[in-house]
């Protein structure tokens, strides 16, 4: 295991990690967003699915426990990246020029991802860290969406993830080998919609649980 030790201390190794982790974060989006969409179903079919999710028990935790693992690595390499790119050019240029293929997704992917951090703690400590002998993730739910300070937030963060992954959707396939002049502009036009498939998935729950299921 030593070729595996020696590859991720490199800065290819670590970019690499961020791309593996990444891919497996837009795989877990896409699967939460299909067990969202149930809600479109009525309060019946989604709390079936969340009971399903529970019924699968120490399976579960074991998906948990690889998503914690995963995001360790992949914040944890993300800071060591953005603090090594940091050192090497310690001094600012006076005129910040926009180089070729820069977009708002890739400049901001340090900011976009410790916000991302921050609305994930919080998210669990209202829909994961409850007691559900008590509680309801549906009732939950209800009672979070019809905070408005928490859907502005909510919906803030959700755009500020779609600008997160409209740069890192195509990077990880660029970082694994496929930057390529034939196939970039089509990897780069399905991370687009991707991020906008998230924003508006995502995005228009609180409006659905807050004004039209209540």
């Amino acid at each position: 295991m030593s070729w595996f030790y020696d590859t991720i201390r490199t800065s290819i190794g670590k970019k690499l990690l961020m791309a593996l982790t990444g891919l497996c974060f837009c795989l877990f989006l896409i699967i939460h967003l299909i067990g969202n969409l149930t809600l479109y179903g009525g309060q019946e079919l989604f709390e079936s699915y969340v009971k399903h999710l529970h019924a699968l028990g120490p399976l579960i935790r074991v998906a948990e426990t690889g998503l914690l693992t995963l995001a360790i690595i992949h914040v944890s390499t993300g800071c060591f990246l953005v603090w090594q790119n940091w050192m090497a050019r310690p001094v600012r240029y006076q005129v910040n020029k926009n180089a070729g293929g820069r977009t708002i997704g890739s400049w901001t992917m340090p900011y976009t991802g410790f916000i991302i951090l921050i609305f994930v703690a919080i998210h669990l400590s209202n829909f994961h860290f409850i007691d559900h002998d008590r509680q309801t993730v549906f009732q939950a739910m209800t009672a979070t969406f019809t905070f408005l300070p928490y859907v502005i937030f909510y919906t803030l963060a959700v755009v500020v993830v779609a600008v997160h992954v409209s740069h890192g959707f195509w990077s990880l396939f660029q970082t694994l080998g496929a930057n390529h002049p034939k196939y970039m502009p089509a990897i780069r036009g399905l991370g687009i919609l991707f991020s906008l498939l998230v924003a508006a998935g995502f995005g228009f729950i609180p409006a659905f649980v807050g004004f039209i299921m209540n």
